[in-house]
Parts: C-alpha cells; structure tokens; sequence
C-alpha cells in the first residue's frame, strides 16, 4: 500500500486492521519531512524518538505535529523564542497529552513567531518558515510552521495549532488548507506557554475540515488543571461531517468587505457565499460598527498581558541564564531580555507596560475592556438571528518577504483586522480555502456563536466539498 496522499480517516482504518506497518510508514514519512523542513524552515525541533506501540484510539498511529508554545514531554520547547532555547518539558500539555491518549504520535514542534507575536511568522528565533506554494512569500503566523506542513505533505497528518489573534486562521488562509479556531474555554490551555491568558486558544490546523473535526473530538473538554475551561459535555463534532446547508442564514459584515481587502479576495469570498446561495443557505449583509476599533483593543489588551506573562524570563528561574557575578538584579535582568528577546518581543513588552502604568491604566486599558465587551454584545446580537457569519479571512494572499521588510510595525498590526474581532469575542471560527489570486490560496472564514463549532464545521465542510 502505498501512503502517499491517504486520508486521515483511511490512514486510521488501515493501520488499526494492520495494513499499516508504522515502523515503514515512519521512516517513509521523516525521509519526507526532513526534505520539506530543508526547503521551508517548517520545524524547530523534529522528534524521531516516537512510541512504537502507540494507543489504539481514534488516532492510531497518525503523524501529529505540534506548535512550538505548547508543552511537549521530552521534546523541546521553545515558543520560537531563544530566550526558551533548551527547555525541555517534563510533562505533555493537556491537549498534548490527549492526542497521545488517542494514538497520536507527535513527530516535532513547528516553527513560530517568537511567543505568538506576528503575523508573518518572520519573528522566530529560530529562522523564518516559508510558504509552500510560492517561497518568496510567507506563510502567515504565528502557527505558520503547522500549515506550511500541513500544506506541503502528502501524507496523512493534522497539526496543533494555537490562536490569539488570528495565529490559526491566518496561516490556514495563506498556505490554503483548513483552521478551526475554537471558543475560548473548549480545550484546555493547560501547558500553553501564554501570550495573553483572556485570548489563547489551541486548535487544528488539517487538510479538510472533516480532519479538523475529528481533532475536535480528541482535544476538546474540560479540564480541572485550567479553571477556564468549559464544563458542558463534548459533542461529537464528526456529525456535523456530510450534512447540507438548506435554510441556514449566514450574515455578511459589510465593514469585513471594506478599504483595505484586495478586490480579488472580495471577489472570491462573495463567490463561495453565492455558492452556498445555490445550495439553499440564506445571506444577508449586516453591520458590526465595532470592528475598526478591534486592532486598538486587541493589541492595548494582548499586550497587557504579555508583558505580565513575560516578565518571568529574567534569566533567574525561567529561560536561560547569564553570569551574575558583580551585577545588579536590574543591569542582569536587562542583559538577559536585551540580548535573548526578539524585536517584536521587546515591543510588545513596552506597550504592554505603557498601556499598565499609573496614569494610563483607566485612560487604555480598562476602556479596551469596555469595547472588548460591545465587541462581543455586537456578536451576540447578529447571533440571534443567524446561524454563522461569513468574511474574508485575511485581506490579501501571503505578502512577500520583500513586502513585509518595508512595512511598519502598524501596517503589519493592521493585516489581522479581520481576525482580532472575533478572538477578542472569543467565538469559534474556521478558515477554508476559496479561491486564488496569483496561485495563491484566499480563505473563507466562518463564524459561529459561542460553542457552536458543530455549526461552522457543517458550513464549512459543505462547502469545501460542494464549491
């Protein structure tokens, strides 16, 4: 049997019937994926030491790679950050922990913005992961190690992914595959090396939507280590695989479709709308008023917390230390964080502090709190009246290297208005491919209300199999 572009499902099928010798299947898939890490700068650390007699769950035997900033027993663990540089966790994060309860072997930790902070995948400490359809051009981030695997493998494998403000659907969209954000408080963040705790979510990064779904299943529920954490029992999200969409209303934020999105990408998402049209789904445009003050909230908040979250890495019990002798605690402190922090690292760590101190506290912080909450009542209100909502995910295809060199740091902010909304709001949404411009992929988002992956993943997988 040949394994080359086997499906999840049937991957599964086959090795639990003992089709499948994974000691064959490994060594054919880490030939492969160490000549894609060498084109593309996919992983930060690749894990050959893999469990031989894997669990016989619903994963049984399947490739799972894993985003660098979520904790992995064993294998380093870095965030994309040097300052983490030869930490190796003694324990599995939850959702780690899970895939593995089910069968799942983790093969590596893929490549990322140091912490979560990009948008690119070009502020890694560890070189600059590339996209598989055009390696002029980035891959999005922060996940961009996970779909640029997932995008250029020919083998079945799905990939966790990590969200805060747009860090799965983002990338999805670029490499052209699938990534299912979940509601805050789905999966456990337990193990999460934090950007900002109020937004961080784990999710799947797959080829179909069907894959992401079934990685739902696995990772999703409650967890006593993380108090944020949902108590409401895990549907199975695999039933919402091969349904229709007949008499479905879909909202259209107009403000989604505004200055700044590249006309062709209008054009190929109005196109999957009026394919869902076709199939019997309802549109309409509405208005979410809020959205243009989504990018100020987002990064006052986000930055907030990560400059608390990032305060332990000072070189003394958190990430690498330095020669201490005739130093103050203060000219050490700086020393490590100047020399081992990325740019944007530091960036976001003054305006996170900025946006904290004395005198600015009430003036930025808390008034993001307040929009923060008429983002999500905004949400809310178009919930009541439809199913899901539908909009670009990004507002143009992957830039090019040479492109992202020339942009300021604001310009580069402001590439994830279309996905800061909903990770503040903390809803589900998933990003499917929908088009190209240029040979690259557009991405589709769909949104859902709180815990309503079932209904995006329907939406989505009707789509992607009827477009």
């Amino acid at each position: 049997m040949g394994f080359r572009g086997l499906s999840v499902k049937r991957f599964v099928k086959e090795a639990k019937e003992g089709n499948i010798k994974l000691d064959e299947f490994y060594a054919e898939v880490f030939d492969e994926v160490e000549k894609l890490d060498k084109r593309f700068g996919i992983f930060v650390t690749l894990n050959k030491n893999i469990r031989e007699n894997p669990e016989k769950g619903i994963l049984y035997g399947l490739p799972v790679s894993v985003k660098d900033n979520i904790c992995t027993k064993g294998i380093q663990t870095t965030a994309g950050s040097r300052i983490l540089e030869g930490y190796v966790p003694v324990f599995d994060a939850t959702a780690v922990a899970k895939v593995k309860n089910e069968g799942g072997v983790i093969i590596g930790k893929t490549n990322m913005d140091e912490f979560g902070f990009g948008t690119f995948s070009t502020n890694s400490g560890y070189g600059v992961p590339k996209n598989p359809h055009d390696v002029s051009r980035c891959c999005g981030g922060s996940s961009g190690g996970a779909a640029a695997l997932v995008s250029s493998l020919d083998y079945p494998h799905i990939a966790l992914g990590q969200s805060t403000g747009g860090s799965i659907s983002c990338p999805a969209s670029f490499c052209g595959v699938v990534g299912l954000t979940p509601t805050y408080g789905r999966v456990s963040r337990y193990g999460l090396i934090d950007y900002a705790n109020s937004m961080d979510k784990i999710g799947p990064i797959a080829k179909t939507v069907e894959d992401a779904a079934l990685m739902m299943n696995v990772i999703s529920g409650y967890d006593e280590r993380d108090f944020t954490t949902s108590d409401r029992k895990v549907e199975d999200f695999t039933k919402n695989i091969n349904m229709d969409i007949k008499g479905m209303k879909i909202a259209v934020p107009k403000e989604y479709f505004g200055e700044g999105v590249d006309e062709d990408v209008r054009n190929a998402v109005w196109d999957a709308i009026k394919t869902m049209e076709s199939h019997g789904a309802e549109y309409k445009e509405v208005s979410l008023p809020s959205t243009e003050m989504g990018i100020a909230t987002y990064y006052i908040i986000a930055t907030s917390e990560a400059s608390t979250n990032l305060a332990k890495y000072c070189g003394m019990r958190y990430g690498v230390e330095g020669e201490v002798r005739g130093k103050s605690f203060d000219e050490y402190f700086s020393e490590i964080r100047t020399e081992y922090f990325g740019e944007e690292a530091k960036r976001r760590v003054l305006l996170g502090t900025y946006s904290r101190m004395a005198g600015y506290r009430d003036q930025y912080y808390l008034k993001a709190l307040k929009i923060r909450t008429l983002i999500i009542e905004e949400f809310k209100r178009v919930f009541r009246r439809y199913d899901a909502i539908a909009a670009p995910t990004m507002p143009c295809i992957a830039p090019k290297f040479s492109e992202i060199e020339y942009m300021t740091p604001l310009e580069s902010y402001m590439m994830d208005a279309l996905t800061v909304p909903q990770n503040l709001a903390g809803i589900p949404s998933i990003s499917v491919p929908c088009g190209t411009k240029k040979g690259m992929p557009v991405g589709l988002h769909i949104m859902g209300d709180h815990f309503e992956e079932g209904t995006i993943i329907r939406i989505a997988d009707f789509y992607q199999k009827n477009r």
